[in-house]
């Protein structure tokens, strides 16, 4: 029976980059040598360091003062990095979910932290709007994409001070205009690599903005003036990532997959509004995440969420338990999830309907 790979991350990749990677850890590049043993200093190796951070910006179309780098940590260390490097006084934070507020914690280690708006009142379904930007902050801090509570920011904002942006979970699924942000960053392990690289994308004026003395390893200067080379960084999930950013290319780019992950995610909506058994968790169709697609049972049919659970586990259908936050089921609709799967955990959902 085959697998439909659903899980929130890490996540599905292209098989392509699974099967490169499977031969990379066996002899990579005709050295004779596993990706896993090789010398990140070595010259195939600086290879693929170069080779990726110059695809990421072509994919990105990432303009000239801007550095691409791939470093160890997570996501939740540039929660700290990021107030580090860039936040002398003052910092505004958009809170819409889990992760949102893990960084805001982080922040208020650095100076004072304005929240500029929450969406925490209705558990997090729903992106704040109308909200002030203060103009006297040094950033403005924003989650994209929201993986627990199924919300995204789909456009790229106007800001009056530098923006910040934490994309760990829909980096390349659609264009983004980074000329608008001063830093963005993420985990990989969503839809890029697997767990253990982050990337960050950092403008060439970031760096000396406070005045506090930064440790050598969390100064964005650091890592920009050794091109990600400080320290060994994560061999392995940098070649991954590598062959992801080829997979993309070859399949369009980024607007191929914005194309093909609005129709998953289109189909599967629709499924949902249609369906007798369920309903949406968010209400809004445009703050609707096309990565994370979050449901529940209608209310007549509450106790049937456990037994669905396990009939769609049952048809391969891998990783749709919805987090404890939020209840119910979650699709993480990441680029290398196929069209098929999405078919075919509808067909599933419209089997069980018609059993019930």
């Amino acid at each position: 029976m085959k697998k439909h790979n659903f899980y929130a991350g890490p996540a599905i990749l292209p098989e392509f980059t699974i099967n490169n990677v499977i031969e990379a850890v066996r002899d990579f590049a005709g050295t004779g040598l596993s990706i896993m043993e090789i010398s990140h200093r070595s010259k195939e190796f600086t290879a693929v360091m170069e080779q990726a951070q110059s695809l990421f910006r072509k994919l990105l179309d990432i303009p000239e003062g801007y550095h691409v780098l791939f470093l160890g940590g997570g996501a939740s260390t540039q929660f700290t990095v990021a107030p580090m490097n860039l936040m002398q006084r003052k910092s505004a934070y958009l809170n819409t979910g889990a992760w949102a507020s893990k960084a805001i914690k982080e922040a208020k280690l650095y100076g004072e932290v304005e929240v500029v708006a929450s969406s925490e009142d209705k558990n997090f379904s729903y992106i704040p709007k109308g909200y002030k930007i203060p103009e006297d902050a040094d950033y403005f801090h924003i989650t994209t994409n929201n993986t627990i509570y199924g919300t995204e920011i789909k456009e790229d904002i106007d800001s009056p001070v530098p923006l910040v942006a934490d994309m760990s979970s829909d980096i390349l699924s659609r264009p983004v205009d980074v000329s608008k942000y001063v830093l963005i960053y993420g985990g990989a392990q969503k839809n890029l690599a697997p767990a253990g690289v982050t990337f960050v994308i950092v403008r060439e004026d970031v760096p000396g903005k406070v005045d506090r003395k930064i440790p050598t390893i969390f100064n964005y200067r650091t890592h920009i003036d050794k091109g990600s080379m400080f320290n060994t960084p994560p061999v392995l999930p940098v070649y991954a990532a590598l062959q992801t950013l080829i997979w993309i290319r070859d399949n369009g780019g980024v607007e191929g997959m914005q194309k093909r992950n609005h129709e998953k995610s289109s189909l599967l909506y629709e499924e949902i509004e249609r369906n007798k058994l369920f309903k949406p968790t968010i209400t809004n169709e445009d703050d609707r995440s096309v990565m994370n697609v979050c449901w529940v049972m209608n209310e007549e049919y509450a106790e049937l969420e456990k037994p669905f659970l396990e009939y769609a586990t049952g048809k391969g259908m891998i990783g749709i338990k919805g987090h404890r936050s939020v209840g119910g089921f979650r699709a993480s609709l990441y680029n290398a999830l196929p069209l098929e799967s999405v078919k075919a955990l509808i067909g599933v959902m419209q089997e069980y309907e018609s059993k019930a």
